[in-house]
C-alpha cells in the first residue's frame, strides 16, 4: 500500500469517527435536553405542592381560630344562661333581706347575708356587671324606664331610682335595670290636663 492508500484510509477512519462522535454528542445533548425538561417539570411540581402545602396551613389555622372562636362564644353563651338564671334568685334574696328586719331574725339575716354575698361575688367572677344607675343619664339599651317623675332638681333624663337592678355580661345586657326618670315639667302638659 501506498502513501495514497493509506491517507485515504485515515480520511476514511477519520470520518467515521468524526460522524460516531457527532452521534455521541447529539446523544448527549439529546439526554441533557431531556433531563433538563424532566428536572423543570420536577422543578415547577415541587413548587406547585409548596403552594398547595401553604394554601393547607392557612387553610387548617384558620379553621382552627375559628373553632377556637366558636368555642369561646358558646362557652359564654352557656356562663350567660347560668348568670340569667341566677339573677331572680339574687332579686329573692335582696327582697327577703329588706323584709324582715326585725331583732329575732337578726341571725338569720346575717346568714342569708353572707350567702347573697357569695352569690353576688361568683356571678361577679363568672364576667357579670351590675347596672346600678342612680345618677347617671337615661341609657335605653341599658335601662327601662318604668316612671317619670317631673323634677327641676336634676337634669332631664338623670336616673332618680332604681326599681330593680339590670345586669351586662360582655357587653351584652341580660337584663335592663328598671327605673325612675327625672323629666322636667312642661307646661303644655299642664295645660292639656286641665
Amino acid at each position: 500500500m501506498g502513501d495514497a492508500d493509506v491517507k485515504i484510509n485515515l480520511n476514511k477512519n477519520t470520518d467515521s469517527s468524526e460522524l460516531e462522535q457527532s452521534a455521541e454528542a447529539k446523544a448527549v445533548a439529546a439526554d441533557s435536553a431531556k433531563a433538563d425538561a424532566e428536572m423543570a417539570k420536577l422543578a415547577s411540581d415541587l413548587e406547585e405542592l409548596r403552594q398547595t402545602l401553604l394554601r393547607r396551613q392557612a387553610d387548617f389555622d384558620n379553621y382552627r381560630k375559628r373553632v377556637e372562636k366558636e368555642r369561646s362564644e358558646d362557652s359564654k353563651r352557656a356562663t350567660a344562661r347560668v348568670i340569667e338564671g341566677l339573677i331572680p334568685i339574687i332579686d329573692g334574696f335582696e327582697n327577703a333581706l329588706s323584709a324582715h328586719r326585725e331583732a329575732e331574725y337578726e341571725n338569720y339575716r346575717k346568714g342569708f347575708e353572707l350567702i347573697y354575698k357569695q352569690l353576688l361575688d361568683n356571678v361577679a367572677r363568672l364576667g357579670a356587671e351590675r347596672i346600678d344607675p342612680v345618677g347617671k343619664p337615661f341609657d335605653p339599651h341599658l335601662h327601662q324606664a318604668v316612671d317619670r317623675a317631673e323634677t327641676t332638681e336634676h337634669a332631664d333624663g338623670t336616673i332618680l331610682q332604681v326599681f330593680q337592678p339590670g345586669y351586662v355580661f360582655h357587653g351584652r345586657v341580660l337584663r335592663p335595670a328598671m327605673v325612675r326618670v327625672a323629666v322636667h315639667p312642661n307646661p303644655a302638659s299642664k295645660q292639656a290636663v286641665n
